[in-house]
């Protein structure tokens, strides 16, 4: 029988995805739709696009220690791609990091919880409807790609 990875053998990828699960989980939990690994039009890539009904972005970023923190300070650049950013960051993770200007969400596998929220900027109309648009297609060629193994991209 398989036992559970305590946390401190857990590799950074599992982190990763525990933490991506959790978020999720939350977002969904929050009445929104969640895409994964969405490109963003600037070339940066959104860990977790969440939408809400409203049309409300929410990009939820993923950060599984410090190391991976420290690497990757380009997150202002996704502010101008959502409504709402959060940082989401296992439950060990020194949250005093997370910059107060954003939101955060700590999280595992099972679940999630917001600690803080962000300060809403809205996004311009055009940019929002071009980002609905981009995320139905992606999620569209995601579900086609499953439904179909021979699927073809012909954009």
């Amino acid at each position: 029988m398989d036992t559970p990875q305590s946390a401190a053998r857990q590799t950074r990828p599992d982190i990763t995805l525990a933490v991506c699960r959790g978020a999720c989980r939350l977002m969904r939990q929050s009445g929104r739709s969640v895409l994964r690994e969405l490109p963003l039009p600037d070339g940066r890539r959104a860990d977790i696009m969440a939408i809400a009904g409203s049309g409300e972005l929410t990009i939820v970023e993923v950060k599984s220690s410090i190391e991976d923190w420290r690497v990757d300070q380009k997150w202002p650049d996704y502010l101008a791609w959502c409504d709402l950013l959060y940082f989401a960051v296992p439950v060990d993770f020194p949250q005093s990091l997370i910059a107060e200007e954003v939101g955060l969400i700590v999280a595992d596998a099972y679940g999630a919880e917001i600690l803080r929220h962000p300060p809403r900027r809205p996004v311009a109309a055009v940019r929002r409807k071009a980002l609905l648009v981009d995320c139905a297609r992606l999620a569209s060629e995601r579900l086609a790609r499953l439904e179909d193994p021979e699927f073809i991209d012909f954009v």
